[in-house]
């Protein structure tokens, strides 16, 4: 039974209000304020006694972050100074933060040391606060990084994960490709953004939920799921293409709206790259899809079905709330 101790409960609130301060704060020293605070909330969460790897991922995860914060107070003196606008700097110490391309060499390995319940709050509630600041940069002079991170985020995202076997490093590289579409749907019009990253955090907490559930962490370990039941293999697959935006799932959506504005403000070369990098992620979600759907391996006690695993692969099923949607106009109301 999942119990949550006192300590993490008083830092996982003061990890939201630390996202929610830098959210709503007037100025950029209160936003750092409220990064800081995040910040120190998160380091305690990713620290465990049973994973020999989380101190070297919280240690790593610490100094990416410190150094993130430094640019940001750097960037004061470095308008009174040398009258240099500050745009830039923060913006790339927000592009630290987050882990996008090309300063995301620590994303990987960081995910990698910590468990799957906080690698989802690495990959959605510590994204909030940095993209958010983000969209107060969007100005002509800060455009060409944009673009510039949002190619290379698409790319290194989807080639990245092509010769990766564990699963943590595949949704790290995951990641940092849809880091790719929420900078451009930052660039093109910040609302689109706020639905990406909503879609985004239902579709990957289905897909970290079943991970979690079932402690996949290998290739390998994808083919004890043949054992399980028909309903958990088939919502993982669904989780899995919606994650990677195949239509008619409910991570297309985001996508779609995406695709038709970049088409209408004539950012068509920016819209390939994006696509290209797209199917590439498609290829290896179902690699592991794959794995679970081909490969058998022999019954053991712990591949039981639970009452847990039905209602986790009935959830999962959300992903195919586009194709109700038709159905709305048949309400009497």
């Amino acid at each position: 039974m999942l119990t949550l101790h006192p300590a993490r409960l008083l830092f996982t609130i003061t990890l939201l209000t630390g996202a929610l301060i830098a959210l709503s704060s007037s100025s950029w020293f209160t936003a750092w304020m409220g990064l800081e605070l995040n910040l120190l909330s998160f380091i305690p969460l990713i620290s465990s006694k049973s994973n020999l790897y989380s101190s070297e991922a919280a240690l790593k995860y610490f100094l990416i972050q410190a150094l993130g914060s430094s640019i940001i107070l750097a960037s004061a003196p470095a308008l009174l100074l040398l009258s240099m606008s500050p745009n830039l700097m923060i913006l790339s110490a927000l592009l630290l933060k987050m882990g996008a391309a090309p300063v995301h060499f620590w994303f990987p390995s960081v995910m990698q040391g910590i468990g799957w319940l906080q690698c989802i709050i690495l990959m959605t509630v510590q994204k909030i606060a940095p993209m958010l600041m983000i969209s107060y940069l969007v100005t002509s002079g800060t455009a060409s990084i944009m673009f510039l991170s949002s190619i290379l985020s698409s790319l290194v995202g989807g080639l990245g994960g092509l010769n990766q076997t564990l699963v943590r490093k595949i949704m790290a590289y995951s990641s940092i490709n849809h880091m790719a579409w929420m900078l451009a749907a930052i660039f093109v019009n910040t609302p689109l953004w706020a639905n990406y990253f909503l879609i985004y955090s239902i579709v990957s907490s289905s897909v970290v939920a079943i991970m979690h559930s079932q402690q996949i962490f290998h290739f390998k370990q994808a083919s004890n799921l043949t054992n399980q039941s028909t309903l958990l293999k088939i919502s993982m697959l669904f989780s899995l293409l919606s994650l990677g935006g195949l239509p008619p799932f409910l991570g297309f959506m985001p996508k779609l709206m995406i695709i038709q504005a970049m088409i209408a403000n004539g950012f068509g070369v920016w819209l390939l790259v994006l696509l290209f990098s797209a199917l590439i992620t498609l290829f290896y979600y179902l690699r592991i899809t794959m794995m679970s759907m081909t490969l058998s391996s022999p019954k053991t006690k712990s591949t039981t079905l639970t009452p847990f695993n039905s209602l986790l692969g009935s959830i999962s099923f959300i992903n195919l709330t586009p194709l109700l949607t038709p159905l709305i106009i048949f309400l009497p109301f």
